[in-house]
């Protein structure tokens, strides 16, 4: 096994749910099944002000997600069967007490970690700790130099130059044991942010991750965030500029097909969340981010920090709030904000009830990369 990443097998613009058969067609029998992959937060808090934060329209009740809560939610989700744990969400992970506790617990009961991460605190102690036991590490760093990194992402200039070295660590420890830890970094581009794709890319290029991911930004089905997706047009010869950077180990991937659909869905019920489920870092279950707001309370399904988590799973509550996403009942096209975790997921597999897609024969084809996060 070598540190490197074989990027023709890594998909960071599409979804690997074909991967999982199996499930789908339990699904389709009507079983109740166990999600592929749960993203979910440690805790609400932030360091970070980022301008174009998705969870700050996303409050609820806060509840305090301890060690001994996420160990049970842990033993729970290897015993249903969910096999990725992504923590991203909408809250700061690292800064939990619990952080490198989880990671490792998760990591020994057979789940596959990873973590989305602003990359403040991770110093050379944390990032010894975690590397071992995540599948992925993405950072997310929407600017590439100090001045727009402490506008766009809400902090002291200074900071800008503390993520580097910490990302220059990752890399430094991977290389050395030879781990197979992705280290990916990740902007979230919003037009009035195009000044930054360049020097981003280049600073990649310095720091040398597996690739640099550009994705458009997410809003809420009231434009909170006031996000011009018609404007994204405008920036396609930069971001073809970006990729051409690309060598044999650094990767610059945009999320062309999100970036390209702008806010329209193809699709009106929502089949994603049984297969990857959110939990917001208050312990909240529901079934994704754009639900977890007070006003959705109809949708929220119970809380981690208060019952354990194959208990909500294996509740009716549970399944009468995915099954009514899935009925004639919803319409995501109007009731949901844009471009959500659960979007591409949703794509195939409204795409395959409508028999437009078969699912492909796997036979001889090597699994993609970081299979357990669909």
């Amino acid at each position: 096994m070598t540190g490197m990443t074989e990027h023709v097998d890594l998909i960071l613009d599409g979804t690997k749910i074909a991967w999982h058969q199996d499930r789908i067609e339990a699904w389709e029998r009507g079983e109740k099944i166990a999600p592929i992959t749960i993203d979910m937060a440690l805790t609400r808090a932030c360091n970070f002000a980022c301008h174009y934060c998705y969870a700050m329209l996303q409050e609820n009740d806060r509840k305090v997600i301890n060690k001994k809560v996420i160990f049970d939610f842990l033993e729970d989700c290897a015993e249903i069967g969910v096999k990725g744990i992504s923590l991203v969400s909408d809250g700061e992970s690292t800064i939990s007490p619990a952080f490198v506790d989880a990671v490792r617990k998760g990591s020994e009961l057979g789940i596959s970690m990873a973590c989305g991460t602003n990359g403040f605190v991770l110093n050379d102690r944390k990032l010894e700790d975690v590397l071992p036991h995540l599948t992925y590490l993405r950072i997310n760093i929407s600017a590439g130099e100090s001045k727009r990194y402490a506008e766009i992402m809400g902090v002291k200039e200074h900071w800008f130059e503390r993520v580097c070295e910490n990302i220059r660590a990752m890399m430094r420890i991977k290389q050395r044991d030879k781990l197979p830890v992705t280290i990916g970094l990740q902007m979230v581009l919003m037009p009035e942010y195009a000044d930054q794709i360049m020097p981003l890319a280049r600073l990649g290029k310095e720091l040398r991750p597996d690739y640099l991911v550009i994705k458009h930004c997410s809003d809420d089905e009231d434009g909170s965030l006031g996000v011009n997706y018609d404007a994204y047009e405008k920036l396609h010869a930069t971001l073809h500029e970006a990729e051409a950077l690309s060598d044999e180990s650094y990767k610059v991937v945009v999320k062309w097909s999100k970036i390209q659909a702008g806010a329209k869905r193809t699709y009106q019920r929502c089949y994603g969340p049984p297969f990857m489920l959110q939990i917001s870092g208050s312990g909240l279950v529901a079934p994704c981010g754009m639900l977890f707001n007070e006003r959705y309370k109809k949708f929220h399904i119970g809380n981690i920090c208060e019952q354990r988590f194959r208990d909500i799973w294996a509740s009716d509550a549970y399944w009468d709030v995915v099954n009514h996403l899935a009925s004639p009942d919803f319409n995501a096209q109007t009731m949901c904000g844009t471009l959500c975790l659960q979007h591409k997921v949703n794509e195939f597999l409204d795409s395959y009830q409508k028999g437009q897609v078969a699912l492909p024969s796997l036979d001889g084809q090597r699994a993609p990369m970081h299979l357990n996060f669909v």
